[in-house]
C-alpha cells in the first residue's frame, strides 16, 4: 500500500509540475530572446546615431565597441565593422525598413538610417543562438530541479502519511489473527486516522464481549459441575443399598458413565473459554473442599484441611482445578463406605505445589485405574484421568500410593506459574 500511495503521489505530482513547468520553461525561453534583440536593438540605435555624424574611423571604433558583432552597409556601398554578407534582409533595409531576419545559426538584427550622405545606411547586428539562449540552460536546469525536490516532497510526505495508516492496520490485523487464535488477551492501541481509530474502538470492545460470553460460559459450566455432582454422589450411594448386587453394579456403571461425560463436557467447556492459565490453588482448594464439606458432615465423615499459607500460584487455570480436585474429592464419596474420613493437604513444593487427597478407606485394587475410563468398586479410581490431565497441564505429574491408614491417596504436583 506505502508502494502504490507513493507512485500515485509521484505520478499526480508529476503531471501537475509537468503543465506548470512546461509553460514556464517556454515563457523563460522567448523572454530571454525578447530581451536579447532588445538589448542588440539598443546597440544598433547607438551606432545608428554616429552614422552620418562622424568619421569613417571613428565610426568603426563604434562598432568595434558594441557587445556583438555590428556592421555598417553605407550607401555607397563599403561595409565597416564585422565583415557579413549582404543578404535580402540587408536589402529590405536599405529601402528605408528595420527588421529582424533569421539567419543561420542565429538572427541579424537591421536598423536603417535614413538622411546618410548618399542615400540610406544599414546598421546590422548579429546575435548567435548561444546570445538568444543566454542564461536560459541555468534556469531550465534550476526548475528541473525544482520540479524533482517538489516530486521528491510529495513521495515522502505521502510516505510518512502511509505509514501513519497502515501501522495501525496493521496492528489490527495482528490482533484480529491473535483473537482468532484464541489469544483473548489480545488488544490494540487505537491510533491513526478518525476512522482506523474507530475500528481500533470496535474491535478491543469486541474483544470485551467475547471475553465476557466466554467467561459467563465458563461460569456456567463450573456452576453445572456444582450441580451435578452432589446428585450423582447421592444416585451412587442409593445404586449401592441396592439389594440385587447385579442391578447395582449396572446402575453403578451407569452413573460412572454419566459422571465422565459431565465432566468431560465441563472440561472441554472450561478449555475453550481459554481463560487465565494461572490461579491461586490454596484459594481454589479451599473453597471446593468447603462445597463439600456439607456432604461429609451428612455422612460423618471427618476430614481434615492442611493449606499452605498465602497465595500459591499454580499454571492451572482455576476452573481445571476445581474440577480436579471435584473428581478426586467425589471418588472418596463414591468408592469408600460412610464414616470413612479423609484428609486434603496443599504445600508448597519446589518449582510449583503438592496437592494430596488421602482417605481411610480400602485402597487401590490396581494400578490401571490411571487409564482413562478404568474404575474399581471400592476404591477412588474414578476421575484419575481428570486429575492427572490437570497436573500435565501444568507440567506436573500424578502420582498414587497408600495413605498412612491404609486407604488411598493421589498427589498431584502442579508447576509454578
Amino acid at each position: 500500500m506505502r508502494r502504490w500511495l507513493a507512485l500515485l503521489v509521484a505520478a499526480t505530482t508529476s503531471l501537475v509540475l509537468i503543465a506548470l513547468l512546461v509553460p514556464l520553461a517556454l515563457l523563460v525561453r522567448t523572454v530571454a530572446e525578447s530581451g536579447a534583440v532588445s538589448r542588440a536593438g539598443s546597440e544598433a540605435d547607438s551606432v545608428a546615431v554616429a552614422v552620418g555624424t562622424v568619421g569613417t574611423e571613428a565610426l568603426r571604433l563604434t562598432a568595434e565597441r558594441a557587445a556583438h558583432p555590428v556592421t555598417v552597409f553605407l550607401p555607397d556601398g563599403r561595409m565597416i565593422g564585422a565583415p557579413a554578407p549582404r543578404s535580402a534582409a540587408v536589402e529590405l533595409a536599405a529601402r528605408g525598413r528595420s527588421v529582424t531576419a533569421a539567419v543561420p545559426d542565429g538572427r541579424e538584427i537591421l536598423v536603417a538610417v535614413q538622411g546618410a550622405p548618399g542615400g540610406t545606411a544599414v546598421v546590422r547586428v548579429y546575435l548567435a543562438d548561444a546570445d538568444l539562449a543566454e542564461g536560459v540552460p541555468r534556469v531550465w536546469a534550476g526548475l528541473a530541479a525544482l520540479g524533482l525536490a517538489l516530486i521528491g516532497l510529495g513521495i515522502g510526505v505521502a510516505d510518512r502519511l502511509a505509514r501513519a495508516v497502515i501501522r495501525p492496520v496493521s496492528s489490527l490485523a495482528r490482533v484480529s489473527h491473535r483473537l482468532a487464535a484464541g489469544d483473548l488477551s489480545a488488544r490494540t492501541v487505537p491510533d491513526g486516522p478518525p476512522e482506523v481509530h474507530a475500528v481500533g474502538l470496535a474491535l478491543n470492545h469486541l474483544a470485551e464481549r467475547i471475553t465476557g460470553l466466554l467467561a459467563e460460559e465458563r461460569e456456567n459450566a463450573a456452576d453445572l459441575s456444582h450441580r451435578l455432582r452432589t446428585p450423582l454422589t447421592g444416585l451412587r450411594l442409593e445404586a449401592e443399598s441396592l439389594g440385587d448386587p447385579e442391578e447395582a453394579a449396572r446402575i453403578e456403571a451407569r452413573v460412572d458413565a454419566l459422571e465422565r461425560a459431565v465432566t468431560s463436557v465441563i472440561i472441554e467447556a472450561r478449555r475453550r473459554t481459554q481463560d487465565q492459565d494461572r490461579c491461586d490453588a490454596a484459594a481454589v482448594t479451599e473453597a471446593r473442599v468447603a462445597f463439600w464439606s456439607v456432604l461429609a458432615e451428612d455422612q460423618s465423615r471427618r476430614f481434615t484441611l492442611q493449606l499452605a499459607s498465602g497465595p500459591l500460584r499454580v499454571g492451572v487455570a482455576a476452573g481445571d482445578l476445581a474440577a480436579c480436585v471435584d473428581a478426586l474429592l467425589g471418588n472418596v464419596f463414591a468408592h469408600t463406605p460412610e464414616g470413612v474420613s479423609f484428609a486434603v493437604r496443599l504445600e508448597p513444593a519446589r518449582g510449583g505445589a503438592l496437592l494430596t487427597v488421602a482417605d481411610s478407606g480400602p485402597g487401590f485394587p490396581t494400578p490401571a485405574l490411571l487409564e482413562r475410563g478404568e474404575s474399581g468398586a471400592g476404591s477412588t479410581g474414578l476421575g484419575l484421568d481428570i486429575a492427572r490431565r490437570t497436573a500435565e497441564s501444568s507440567g506436573g505429574s500424578l502420582s498414587l500410593s497408600a495413605s498412612e491408614t491404609g486407604g488411598a491417596s493421589v498427589t498431584l504436583f502442579l508447576a509454578e506459574a
